[in-house]
């Protein structure tokens, strides 16, 4: 594209900054950019003041050449370069007209770009609004208010991409998978959906005897393997170990998965309503079966993150 726009501008510098308008704008679309972002590039690019106005979705957006939002200013001068949007919206470019070749192409590509966001927060849910970091800020807070949510709130990550926004304090029902977000200021509530999603990938599945329940704010650095583990991510030895193990008898996972998580092998047998010899047959078994001792820290913590890595690979969604 550099390459292009440079042979462009040697033959026709409008051409040439018209295909950087359109590479800037394709950018803003690509990355889901609110209103204000795409007024703020138009601005900038037209090197004068651009105003945007969707009284329906209660859109009035000013900002200067500089990038700096801007008052209501004086009403729009039927002169200047501009073009209407759906629904009754208008965009505006604040200089005399007509727009050259360049001023139109921002003019074209901002209304192609904002059209774009209202179609994406014209019939959605509030609680997806709310959840959405590209939707304007006026829209997540009235998508908050509808949704009777206070100053405070969270996302809930459930199976199959379902979801739930909830105010702060709500009771957690403990009978689904689920992965909790943490409480956030509701303009933050994106960012409580995207920990709530990484939660949801350590929460068990069957025949995982694991938390079902999980609570994003609880994960600490375990979250940072969510990261590192996607589709194409070979298996660690120690989770194909784990694997084959689980897969020798139904007891093994289990065992392993009560004694990872227990403060000692008394706690983990009291878990598992057996005997603590019972318990010692066992980990001998499965010891041999990993292929490391499990009864002491270093193998314990071995173990747990060998599990934590084993439920991401499972729950890639």
């Amino acid at each position: 594209m550099k390459d292009l726009v440079g042979r462009l501008s040697a033959l026709d510098p409008d051409a040439g900054a018209a295909v950087k308008v359109i590479a800037y704008f394709d950018r803003l679309v690509e990355s889901r950019a609110g209103p204000e972002a795409i007024v703020r590039g138009a601005a900038v690019l037209a090197g004068c003041v651009a105003r945007l106005s969707v009284p329906e979705r209660r859109l009035r957006i000013r900002v200067g050449p500089d990038g700096q939002r801007l008052g209501d200013g004086t009403p729009p001068d039927q002169d200047w370069p501009h073009a209407e949007l759906r629904p009754g919206g208008e965009f505006w470019l604040e200089r005399p007209g007509p727009a050259g070749p360049v001023g139109a192409m921002v003019v074209e590509r901002a209304v192609s770009a904002v059209h774009g966001v209202l179609d994406r927060t014209a019939v959605r849910e509030p609680r997806e609004v709310v959840l959405d970091a590209a939707a304007p800020v006026e829209s997540r807070l009235r998508a908050a208010r509808r949704l009777g949510l206070g100053e405070t709130a969270r996302a809930v990550a459930l199976d199959a991409g379902r979801f739930r926004v909830e105010s702060a304090g709500t009771p957690i029902p403990g009978e689904q998978r689920q992965g909790v977000g943490p409480v956030v200021p509701v303009l933050e509530l994106p960012s409580s959906w995207a920990a709530a999603r990484t939660a949801l990938r350590f929460a068990a599945t069957e025949p995982d005897p694991g938390p079902r329940v999980v609570h994003a704010d609880e994960l600490g650095g375990l979250a940072v393997l969510a990261t590192a583990v996607g589709p194409d991510t070979e298996r660690a030895p120690d989770v194909l170990a784990l694997d084959r193990a689980r897969s020798s008898a139904p007891w093994v996972l289990p065992t392993l998965v009560a004694v990872a998580a227990s403060p000692s092998l008394r706690t983990a047998a009291s878990t598992l309503v057996v005997h603590h010899s019972t318990l010692q047959e066992r980990l001998t078994q499965g010891e041999h079966l990993l292929g490391w001792p499990v009864r002491e820290p270093p193998g314990r913590l071995r173990l747990h993150l060998a599990i934590a890595l084993w439920r991401l690979h499972r729950n890639l969604g």
